[in-house]
């Protein structure tokens, strides 16, 4: 049976990447919608580049909803400074000529989610969570149809990459995050533990490019011009590629290994986004996620590769 999903995101490549990877992988997924957040660029060119990233495959069918502008009780921190003025940089995509979809996103997820069975959509999350825990304000029975929630997000002992506590995803919107990881639905977090250890080596994006497909070109150049931040500040080779790693795992969760641990959100300014991680549960709270510290990046390029050049095939039935 295939996974049903609604994918959240706020588009650069590599949010890109993850939802094309779905749509390559027809036969195990059905991507019911994407919706979009103000995240790391502003929600106008988060929606722009989900819709740019469709057309660029062929692949308008699916719904893109945006949803909100900003964070629940907090002013929107963007990151140009990684991402480009657009979020797009890097490669001239066409302005889309497909409109988003009707609605707002928070509303749309609640219907999808409560016209189909219960337990089965998952809500795969890529962007802060501010969209979720609004449908979740919307619908408080929205939590107990999911059949899970998984997300890219938040950092056990890595530190941040905003402050020394926090990644981005949560530090935008706690009060968010705080709302979805109380919300008692199953939870899978993969944190900068993660995806750190899955760098875009120049020998992994030539791979990619030697598929030699027109959509292949372009996120070749998109995703070497996205990782070039974390290449100067760091001086590595490559950056690691985030976002794919929720598609990665829901396709072939053995590439990735962790533990279910209780995580408590930090909403207090010192520490304002830190996802405070019980990895030896010395508090004996609720394990509410299962925390992924550990990938197999050979395997996930690989298949980050091959699902990412199937995005362009046969339309699910």
């Amino acid at each position: 049976m295939r996974k049903a999903l609604i994918i959240d995101t706020d588009p650069s490549p590599d949010d890109a990447v993850a939802f094309l990877m779905a749509l390559g992988s027809s036969d195990e997924m059905e991507l019911l919608a994407i919706t979009t957040v103000g995240g790391n660029v502003p929600l106008h060119h988060t929606t722009r580049n989900a819709l740019k990233a469709l057309e660029l495959v062929g692949r308008t069918e699916i719904p893109v909803y945006a949803g909100a502008a900003g964070p629940l009780m907090r002013p929107l921190e963007t990151a140009e400074y990684v991402h480009g003025a657009t979020g797009f940089e890097g490669y001239d995509l066409p302005e889309p000529t497909t409109p988003a979809a009707a609605g707002f996103a928070p509303d749309r997820i609640v219907e999808l989610v409560m016209s189909r069975p219960e337990k089965t959509v998952t809500l795969a999350c890529l962007a802060p969570l501010t969209n979720i825990a609004l449908a979740m304000v919307q619908e408080p029975r929205l939590a107990g149809r999911l059949a899970g929630i998984v997300l890219m997000g938040g950092a056990r002992s890595e530190g941040g990459n905003v402050t020394p506590a926090a990644e981005y995803n949560i530090y935008v919107d706690p009060e968010a995050a705080r709302k979805v990881f109380g919300c008692g639905a199953p939870i899978v977090m993969i944190p900068l533990d993660c995806t750190h250890k899955a760098l875009t080596h120049k020998a992994r994006l030539a791979k990619l490019r030697a598929v030699g497909t027109p959509h292949m070109e372009a996120f070749y150049h998109l995703l070497e011009f996205n990782m070039r931040f974390d290449e100067q500040a760091w001086g590595i080779d490559g950056g690691p590629l985030h976002d794919p790693t929720v598609t990665a795992y829901l396709l072939k969760p053995d590439l990735f290994a962790g533990r279910t641990v209780n995580v408590e959100i930090s909403c207090d300014e010192l520490t304002r986004g830190m996802t405070v991680v019980d990895w030896h549960s010395v508090t004996n709270r609720p394990r509410n996620a299962l925390v992924l510290t550990d990938i197999d990046a050979d395997g996930y390029f690989d298949l980050v590769i091959e699902r990412l050049a199937a995005a362009p095939g046969r339309l699910s039935p």
